[in-house]
């Protein structure tokens, strides 16, 4: 599914994202969403948000639900 939409992503979300730290380098963070931070309905560098462990990026996939 896509990161961009934000109706895609609600809390409990399995998701990889990029922290800002790692935009060049482009290393993903694995988690789930506890916090949906960007308020407009699509961004075109991923929706930002918050992972139950405290990290913050913008998603850049979502990922299947075991």
């Amino acid at each position: 599914m896509d990161g961009r939409k934000r109706a895609n992503i609600k809390p409990g979300t399995h998701v990889n994202i990029v922290q800002k730290q790692d935009q060049r380098s482009g290393e993903l963070t694995e988690g789930y969403v506890q916090d949906v931070l960007t308020n407009s309905p699509t961004h075109p560098h991923g929706i930002k948000v918050r992972l139950e462990t405290g990290e913050v990026g913008r998603v850049q996939e979502i990922l299947p639900e075991d």
